[in-house]
């Protein structure tokens, strides 16, 4: 059984710290409990209407009463300001190190110190250090994500590409870890919902980052089940794979179909196992770097408050 709820009535004298003066009559809050003090009824009713600067409250006439309560703004009913339920969020980018391999065949990352620490002291008077780093690396390093114009001179570039294509996308998850096929294939496709949704392709090739296996035999996005995607609308598609594509195939079916059709690829995902089928919100935006097709991004999810 709950507990009763009560309100209270009565009269109020406001004094103002700038001058001036506020008075009121059978003015009534909701109050915590029954045995509430005239002194916490008159911060209820400053809090009620917002009053600044107030220097003292005189509150006459006080009467408690059983009443469900109605919301008073900054009363116990007032839920207006408490603190949101906090998002999960889920990392589905690998770190970027230096001399880190992402691509076989590809040269890692070179991150070198432009200013020390120790060096800057002497440009801050002793009063400040700070540290700026250069870094020269491919745009295919990490995780990252391929614009059209990776694949295409005319597709869109990073700079080109719009938010609602990178950010805060409803995802759904396909999963095919632990099938023992390397193909996502229209099969494993054509039971999911895609339509305007970033389509995460959980292979489970991530198991072999930072090592030789992971390029061999990879998982990847087979000509027909891009083309089913592009078809169906799909707003971005992702892989937890070397490549979306099969490496031994020169043509690029998956990369060619997909870009032409608008929808960016972001290939090395990890942590895909984290996301439930549906419901997480999915965002990967690069820099918006002009006449530039791929570049690395911290690719990572918010979970449905449900989970």
């Amino acid at each position: 059984m709950s507990e009763p709820e009560y309100r209270a009535q009565f009269d109020a004298t406001v004094t103002f710290s700038n001058g001036g003066g506020l008075t009121a009559r059978d003015f009534r809050v909701d109050v915590p409990h029954a045995e509430v003090s005239a002194a916490e009824v008159g911060a209820l009713f400053v809090a009620s209407l917002a009053l600044l600067m107030v220097d003292r409250v005189e509150v006459t006439g006080l009467r408690l009463f059983p009443e469900q309560h109605k919301g008073t703004r900054g009363g116990p009913s007032d839920h207006t300001g408490a603190p949101a339920r906090r998002r999960a969020w889920v990392e589905l980018s690998h770190p970027i190190e230096d001399r880190m391999i992402t691509y076989p065949g590809l040269p890692g990352p070179e991150i070198t110190p432009h200013l020390t620490r120790e060096a800057s002291r002497a440009a801050y008077r002793g009063a400040a250090e700070f540290a700026i780093d250069r870094i020269s690396m491919l745009g295919n390093t990490g995780t990252y994500l391929d614009s059209p114009f990776h694949r295409y001179a005319g597709g869109a570039d990073l700079a080109g590409l719009a938010l609602d294509v990178l950010a805060d996308l409803d995802t759904v998850v396909v999963r095919v870890a632990g099938s023992g096929l390397r193909e996502v294939d229209v099969g494993a496709l054509a039971a999911v919902q895609v339509t305007g949704k970033a389509v995460l392709l959980h292979t489970g090739g991530d198991r072999g980052w930072g090592t030789p296996a992971y390029a061999q035999d990879a998982p990847y996005l087979t000509a027909a089940g891009a083309r089913w995607l592009a078809e169906h609308g799909a707003r971005l598609v992702g892989i937890d794979a070397v490549n979306i594509d099969d490496t031994g195939d020169p043509a690029r079916p998956a990369h060619s179909v997909l870009l032409a059709a608008g929808i960016p690829v972001v290939e090395h995902l990890t942590g895909l196992d984290r996301l439930p089928p549906t419901g997480a919100r999915f965002t990967a935006a690069p820099p918006r770097v002009v006449g530039f097709g791929t570049f690395p991004v911290r690719a990572y999810a918010a979970l449905p408050d449900s989970i």
